[in-house]
């Protein structure tokens, strides 16, 4: 009788593939029990449970909660930043690019799960500073600096009056932080239109627009 010919074991590609679709069931499963939970209340057993995968699998990718936490920011919250903060030196005016920045953000952002972590970070970043630590490096000091820029651009070309300002960019993208809480808060009292919002902060800043 005649041996049977073994099985042709699986091409490297496709180990790496199904490898690359269990990453992503896990942080898609990260999200949805990190916004549901919170992060004190998150355990890896209902992250595995979700994605269904083994809790092993989970330590295949990432070596604790942490790091699952973290790479989590890194895919659903970097690459948008990098994406829709304005580059320093733009094309049209100063005041246009943080108005295209402001749209941006209300719709992909406060009206979205993004926002979610972002309440997460605000909740519970003081009984977990690694993850409000990663959050500022990884996120707020990289839009901040870019922000910054451009309001020493605004400066330079005569749109911005308060050189002051520029220490404190905070300040233009406040109603962006005002606009993910009061959706999460109060939004069934009171609606809130967040890009009106943002008009009015900015002809605060730079002056009312002239129509002619």
């Amino acid at each position: 009788m005649s041996a049977q010919p073994e099985p042709a074991s699986e091409p490297p590609s496709g180990r790496v593939a199904r490898a690359a679709e269990r990453r992503e069931a896990i942080i898609v499963a990260a999200m949805e029990e990190f916004v549901g939970r919170g992060y004190a209340a998150t355990r890896l057993d209902d992250v595995a449970r979700r994605a269904g995968v083994a809790k092993g699998t989970i330590y295949l990718h990432f070596k604790d909660k942490e790091a699952l936490f973290e790479e989590l920011i890194r895919t659903a919250i970097v690459p948008l930043v990098n994406r829709i903060v304005p580059p320093a030196n733009p094309g049209g005016s100063v005041r246009d690019m943080i108005e295209l920045f402001a749209r941006a953000f209300i719709q992909e952002v406060a009206t979205t799960q993004r926002a979610d972590i972002i309440r997460l970070i605000v909740a519970e970043g003081p009984r977990f500073p690694a993850i409000a630590d990663f959050y500022y490096r990884e996120v707020v000091s990289r839009g901040l600096a870019k922000l910054r820029a451009l309001i020493e651009l605004g400066i330079a070309r005569g749109e911005l009056r308060q050189p002051e300002l520029a220490h404190f960019p905070q300040i233009v993208v406040a109603p962006a932080i005002v606009a993910v809480i009061w959706k999460s808060l109060f939004e069934n009292h009171s609606p809130l239109d967040a890009l009106e919002m943002f008009r009015v902060h900015l002809d605060l800043i730079f002056g009312e627009r002239r129509t002619t």
